[in-house]
């Protein structure tokens, strides 16, 4: 049986008022799959991400949703029919206990007996946040931050999930700790994952499919085993001589 494609982005052109950040970019993301972008800073993953979630609209091309377009629907509005973040920087709500920050990640559901239910999925996840559930989130770690944020997008049940720089500024042991908790959301939850990373190695590591993005540009696109093998990737991503 044909694999369902969840996200299909077709020659999308971004802008920062004039600069041009996406050059017509194209991917396509199947149900159930992890596909992740490659790249180095100011590549254009994060404008991807933002793209597709609603947060900047492309000038040109477009961006369909289980064959819906979305790429004049607000960020808001996207939040409800299924696509949730993991943002850069995790942009938890500090003033607010790990248990509400949770909790406003299911602000738009209507099924309220079923949230608790999922938070306490969440803290099977990530059993720190449980411990922490009463403490003010701008106390926690940049870890459990980041376990926090992923856990929030969570809360919204989406059916794709945006990862921004999960592992940004993390130490190693917990950089695996997160890996692995993506690749228990894909497997035990079904949720596909788009993920941005400049750790490229784990990233292929977890994922099935790549694509590598240089100033705005897709310039390779191939399966995660592939591109591991790639000399370009090897040299330019994974630090090789």
């Amino acid at each position: 049986m044909a694999e369902k494609t969840l996200l299909q982005l077709e020659n999308v052109h971004t802008y920062y008022g004039n600069i041009h950040a996406l050059h017509g970019i194209s991917l396509h993301v199947d149900e159930g799959e992890i596909v992740t972008l490659i790249g180095s800073n100011g590549a254009g993953k994060s404008t991807t991400i933002r793209t597709i979630s609603g947060i900047m609209h492309p000038r040109e091309g477009t961006v369909h949703f289980d064959g819906q377009p979305i790429h004049t629907v607000d960020a808001h509005k996207l939040v409800g029919r299924g696509i949730a973040q993991s943002p850069e920087g995790r942009r938890i709500f500090p003033r607010l206990t790990v248990q509400d920050n949770l909790e406003m990640g299911a602000y738009l559901r209507r099924d309220r007996k079923h949230v608790h239910e999922d938070i306490d999925n969440v803290f099977t996840l990530f059993p720190r946040l449980k411990e922490r559930r009463r403490q003010y989130a701008g106390t926690l770690s940049g870890g459990e931050q980041q376990m926090l944020a992923i856990g929030r997008a969570l809360m919204a049940r989406p059916r794709l999930l945006l990862l921004d720089e999960p592992s940004m500024g993390l130490a190693p042991v917990l950089v695996d700790t997160i890996f692995d908790t993506i690749k228990r959301i894909n497997t035990e939850n079904g949720t596909t994952i788009l993920l941005v990373e400049q750790n490229a190695l784990m990233a292929l590591e977890v994922a099935k499919r790549g694509y590598v993005l240089q100033t705005g540009s897709v310039v390779l696109q191939d399966s995660a085993e592939a591109l591991l093998k790639n000399e370009m990737v090897r040299k330019v991503y994974l630090g090789e001589e």
